[in-house]
């Protein structure tokens, strides 16, 4: 697929998205510069007119980073199982599973932040990579839809998790699980430097370091050689002898582990707590910024970027510009429902182009 079509038609989408979203605004009677330019205030992209003591624009910047972090780690999950032609939906209960054991293993013990820190990091990931090892071997095996087992590994998750945190580790007050201690934090928080108070994301350095990881494995290795075979025919793969049992299952430990990763980078990042009964949407929202980065990692970035922009700062334009803070869901929804349509668009004129010079020959 041509790489300058493919960024065509993505920033196609996107220009799409914001029209639409700008007539939809125009109709409710407000101004959809003045709202986009909201969007940007709440992220920290543009001053705003006051800030609160200890804060300003670079405050608001780190928090916009922080908040984005899990999302390239859960997008980057969903992109390695697909490259090997899986559909990892289950991203959000990896995330939930990880967060969890982190907590309680990590989260709740005194051990010195030096430690704890990246003992946080591994066991997120080393969850994440068992249940993603769960689904590939039953799909392997047993041939059973990802999607599926996903989906109910989700509410399985969810549930033995939110049992053992109303029964055990429950916060009286805010009926969530009780916060974890500093020194298992991924976030530090009101860092005061030049008497502005930041919380710095530790786990945005992780997630720089595995866009790029994740695009040599894909583009430099065997490895990545054969987990896109499969993707793309696994039984002209088994043929090639390439073992397609063994990429499957590998493709969803790695899948896991990023998941996993999006997992600790929330729960014990960019908050401190768990809340019963309820998967976070960046499991879900990460399919979203997945398709609309192609699934490349670089692309992932800067898609998660631009999203997460309209996601983070639809709380500051709601309370600026008078508008339902869900008009940012419905502008995130017309730029992927752009980017599946030009996705369909690119396979059609691909085959036809096909057809066209195999008539030729």
């Amino acid at each position: 697929m041509n790489k300058n079509r493919v960024l065509r038609n993505a920033a196609i989408s996107i220009l799409v998205g914001l029209l639409v979203g700008a007539v939809i605004i125009l109709i409710l009677g407000k101004n959809p510069l003045t709202a986009y330019f909201n969007l940007l205030q709440g992220c920290g992209l543009a001053p705003k007119g006051k800030y609160a003591a200890g804060r300003g624009m670079l405050t608001d910047l780190c928090s916009y980073i922080d908040f984005l972090t899990p999302m390239i780690f859960a997008a980057l999950a969903v992109a390695v199982a697909m490259k090997a032609g899986l559909f990892n939906i289950g991203v959000a209960g990896q995330m939930l599973a990880a967060g969890f054991i982190a907590t309680i293993t990590i989260g709740y013990s005194a051990i010195p932040a030096g430690l704890a820190k990246p003992l946080v990091l591994l066991i997120g990931a080393a969850v994440g990579a068992a249940l993603g090892a769960i689904v590939g071997f039953l799909k392997y095996r047993f041939n059973i839809n990802e999607v599926v087992s996903t989906i109910m590994f989700n509410y399985i998750v969810s549930y033995v998790v939110s049992f053992f945190i109303n029964t055990r580790y429950v916060d009286a007050v805010s009926r969530q699980s009780r916060n974890i201690g500093e020194n298992a934090r991924l976030t530090l928080q009101n860092v005061l430097i030049a008497g502005y108070k930041f919380n710095i994301p530790l786990g945005f350095i992780v997630a720089l370091a595995a866009v790029f990881v994740v695009k040599f494995v894909m583009d430099r290795t065997v490895l990545g050689f054969e987990l896109k075979a499969v993707g793309l025919n696994n039984t002209a793969a088994r043929y090639a002898g390439i073992a397609v049992g063994r990429s499957i299952v590998l493709s969803m430990v790695i899948s896991g582990a990023l998941a996993g990763l999006a997992g600790v980078t929330y729960y014990l990042g960019y908050f401190a707590s768990i809340q019963p009964r309820v998967l976070v949407s960046t499991g879900y929202d990460a399919i979203a910024v997945c398709l609309v980065g192609n699934s490349n990692p670089f692309g992932i970035l800067a898609s998660t970027l631009l999203l997460q922009i309209i996601s983070k700062g639809s709380t500051y334009m709601s309370s600026q510009s008078g508008l339902e803070s869900e008009i940012a869901s419905v502008i995130t929804a017309i730029i992927l429902l752009s980017t599946t349509i030009s996705v369909l668009y690119m396979e059609l004129f691909g085959k036809l182009r096909s057809k066209k010079g195999g008539k030729t020959a």
